[in-house]
This record gives structure tokens, sequence and C-alpha cells, in this order.
């Protein structure tokens, strides 16, 4: 199998059933070095699915996947943890692996929350322990970087300063990112390919290319205009000092 340009993942036609039903079916993408890729749809679109599929975790699927990398970071959507434990940050890097400590010291200055290190894990907001959990995924600078939902449980702010993280990582570890989201809205700026499950693939493109597609506005209704609005709004002229603007 040869390894098309920056290509780190590639799905092509790819499926999962389970109990007799598809979760999802007929995805094609890929992630490239560098780049992020964001699955967006409703609740049970099949977004947790395709990252799994492109993780390799769900084995016997439909179509096929090409992965051209061994070093991927994961995020999931959910970590069962026990916030009784008086366990520390630093502990919690260390806990399936041994770690180096520069490298826990550079992930966790990267995501922000260094001055963490040695707080309790149960003492961490939303925010700080999303962090926390993705300098752990890219402690060992991986080249494929895997985020399920990486900002439930922040708050609006929160969440695009989460954004903002991800692709300050992108552009720092040149790693490709595949990542979930439930809102088109925070990602817009920081993504480059946008794929619409629900089931299957209603569309893909930029995310400009998704906000102005007509199966997507079905999916999201009302909103997806506002979220155009909004997007355009930010994107066709800058702000300059002393309140004069300039259209791009």
């Amino acid at each position: 199998m040869s390894r098309e340009n920056n290509i780190l993942v590639k799905l092509n036609n790819a499926g999962f059933k389970q109990n007799g039903k598809w979760l999802v079916e007929g995805v094609t993408l890929a992630v490239e070095k560098g780049k992020i890729v964001t699955l967006i749809g409703p609740n049970g679109s099949g977004k947790s699915t395709t990252a799994k599929i492109a993780l390799g975790i769900y084995k016997n699927i439909e179509g096929s996947v090409e992965k051209y990398t061994n070093k991927v970071g994961y995020v999931p959507q959910k970590i069962s943890i026990d916030w009784t434990l008086p366990i520390r940050v630093r502990d919690f890097m260390l806990l399936t692996e041994n770690i180096k400590e520069e490298k826990i010291d550079e992930a966790l200055s990267l995501t922000g929350v260094i001055h963490l290190k040695n707080k309790s894990l149960g003492n961490l907001s939303g925010g700080e322990f999303q962090r926390v959990l993705i300098a752990r995924a890219i402690c060992k600078k991986p080249e494929l970087l895997v985020l399920d939902e990486p900002v439930q449980g922040v708050d609006y702010t929160g969440e695009i300063a989460l954004y903002e993280l991800i692709k300050k990582i992108s552009d720092s570890l040149h790693c490709g990112i595949l990542l979930i989201s439930h809102d088109l809205h925070t990602v817009m700026t920081a993504t480059d390919h946008v794929v619409c499950l629900n089931g299957h693939v209603c569309c893909s493109g930029s995310p400009m290319d998704v906000a102005r597609n007509n199966e997507y506005k079905t999916l999201f209704g009302e909103q997806a205009s506002q979220i155009l609005s909004v997007y355009e709004h930010k994107h066709d002229h800058v702000h300059l000092d002393e309140g004069e603007i300039k259209k791009n």
C-alpha cells in the first residue's frame, strides 16, 4: 500500500454495522499532515464511530482504511475517573506509560497548563481538564491526533480558546487532526475540511461550502444561516486602528 503525499489515514467508503444496524456507512475522507478535518452532525450521526474506524478500533468494517502512521494520539469522548483519588496532573500523565519529564513539561506548556502540573486532578475546571487530556495525547508528538468532542463540559468562551489551542497544536507539531465537534460555528476558523454526517456523508468540503449546503441547512435549520452570516461578517473585512474598516 503506497502512501499518497502527506496522507496519514484514509477511509474508503467505510462503514460499521452493529446488531444488524448501520452506525455509519459510505464514509470517504482523508487526514493529511498539518491539516484539520472536522466531523460534525447531530447526536447518533456516526461521528465517534467514524473516528474509531479511522483509529482501527472497529475491525469488521465495510470498505477499507489505509493508515500510514502508528504515531497516534487520542482523546476519547468519555473517560472514567474516580475523582476521589488524590492523583496529581503529573501522575495522570504517567498512568499508562512512562514518559520523560521534559516531554510532560513540553506538552503541558503547549496546552497552557504547566502551572497545574502538581495540582490534584479533582480540583481542575472542565477546561483545564480538557487541556490536560490533550497534553497527555500529544506527549509523544503524534503524527495523527484524534479528538472526540474535546470541548465538552466547557463554556462558550472556553470552547473558542480550546479550538484556538487545537489549531496551535496542528501548526506547532505539524500533525494531522481528526476532530469531532457538535458546532460548526466555533470550528469554522480552525479547520481545513468539514465532513457532515447523519449516518452517512451528507456533505463535505471547506467550512463555507458545508455551511452553504442545503443538506447541512436541513439538518441544523435556522442555526445554519446565522453561522454563515457571522462567519462572512468576520471574514469580509478587518477592523483597523481607530475604528477604520478595510475590506478583504
